[in-house]
């Protein structure tokens, strides 16, 4: 079978999940029957026989994007509608333009949002460059979040395809070291290369200034990949100039080479990397990490539990959401999680209170489990009320050994 978008030049080794081609039925008869043949859905450059537990794992991320797709109208309206109501000023267009946006050229359409602050009143200047996350009504980034598709990038590893959609992937030829994007006549951007260019021009201006990366869910995924890139460019004085990246919620990003290709990375250009897990969070739990699905985390992750305790794991807890040994303390726990947001403005201040848009979110959480878990205030409730591993309270060079040595 021809190569993804018959790009010979950018992999040669591919597997790509396309929903929009499959009926309900036929994703049915491919559950339940070992097919002869790739289905005209899947686009892999390897035919074989898929067992059930395989073939169940594919079932599920394309039954997903299609009830996302389905229900994309319906979905981007609520959120138009509850955005609105919540937030009087847009966040593109208020009294400050903070945001920038991004497309995505195989959708066509803005998609993925970073901002960028640059901290003066330190010596030397701090700059922030922050990727937003899942919104909770936007089916496109929550179709990206259960997608197993890959793409091998030769001496890297397999890495999530819309992750790096997202970045900005180039159709046909991957991650070229430049593109002229200022020559396009429908004036897109693409997140890495327009962000690179202006930490280039900041970074000039300012000698000595360090930045770092951070982001929540989808966000964090990109923070990590677009270390992935500079590195594949080697751009080693940004990456000298990169101080840490700190992921909150992240998704699993790629196999155990790209774990290893970045191990060896973040140790040459001694950066840190703090991967940080809230409780029963989901979305740190996919794509699945086992014998039928390949992707797995390139660091330990700060762990953070219901009372915003903090530990050093090499690994999550139940890290495939799915284990039967977990159900019950993951419904006691969402439970604990919606009580404990009525009476934690008592006991920490009224700044901790919720709103009623997240105790309704708490009230889903009693169906999902890990899905109220995954949403912001819990991640900032750690970073105040909870604490780091007493070796990672006095931040140097070694953050990134001490955390590896304390997972070990």
């Amino acid at each position: 079978m021809a190569p993804y978008h018959d790009n010979t030049k950018f992999c040669d080794c591919f597997f790509m999940l396309k929903p929009e081609e499959a009926s309900l039925w036929e994703l049915v008869r491919f559950m339940l029957f070992s097919e002869s043949e790739t289905k005209r859905f899947i686009e892999c450059t390897e035919e074989h026989k898929r067992d059930f537990w395989r073939r169940w794992y594919i079932f599920n991320s394309l039954l997903l994007q299609k009830l996302l797709s389905w229900g994309k109208v319906p979905m981007v309206q609520i959120g138009n509608m509850m955005e609105l109501w919540l937030n009087l000023l847009s966040g593109n267009g208020g009294f400050l333009m903070l945001f920038s946006n991004f497309i995505k050229d195989f959708l066509g359409q803005a998609s993925t949002q970073a901002i960028m602050l640059q901290d003066t009143s330190s010596k030397p200047n701090l700059i922030v460059v922050a990727f937003t996350g899942t919104r909770p009504f936007d089916p496109v980034a929550w179709g990206t979040d259960v997608d197993l598709s890959w793409f091998e990038i030769p001496n890297v590893g397999k890495v999530h395809s819309g992750f790096m959609k997202a970045l900005g992937l180039q159709k046909d030829t991957g991650w070229p070291k430049e593109i002229n994007q200022l020559g396009s006549h429908d004036q897109r951007q693409f997140a890495y290369y327009a962000i690179r260019q202006r930490l280039r021009e900041i970074l000039q201006k300012n000698e000595g200034a360090k930045f770092i990366l951070t982001g929540h869910s989808l966000g964090g995924a990109l923070a990590i990949l677009f270390v992935t890139v500079l590195a594949m460019h080697e751009e080693a004085w940004l990456l000298e100039k990169l101080e840490g990246v700190y992921t909150f919620g992240q998704p699993r990003v790629g196999n155990k080479q790209f774990g290893d290709y970045m191990k060896e990375k973040l140790k040459k250009y001694d950066v840190s990397y703090f991967r940080f897990v809230y409780c029963n969070d989901l979305v740190p739990r996919v794509p699945y990490d086992d014998e039928f699905i390949f992707f797995e985390h390139c660091a330990p992750c700060i762990y953070f539990n219901s009372f915003y305790e903090s530990k050093v794991l090499l690994e999550e807890p139940n890290k495939n959401y799915f284990g039967l040994f977990w159900e019950i303390p993951k419904y006691v726990n969402a439970v604990f999680e919606l009580i404990r947001g009525f009476i934690i403005p008592y006991m920490k201040g009224e700044e901790y209170k919720e709103s009623l848009l997240m105790q309704m979110c708490r009230v889903m959480g009693l169906i999902i489990p890990g899905l109220s878990a995954h949403l912001p205030p819990d991640y900032v409730n750690a970073t105040r009320l909870g604490s780091l591993p007493t070796e990672l309270q006095n931040p140097t060079h070694d953050d990134q050994h001490k955390l590896d040595s304390k997972a070990e």
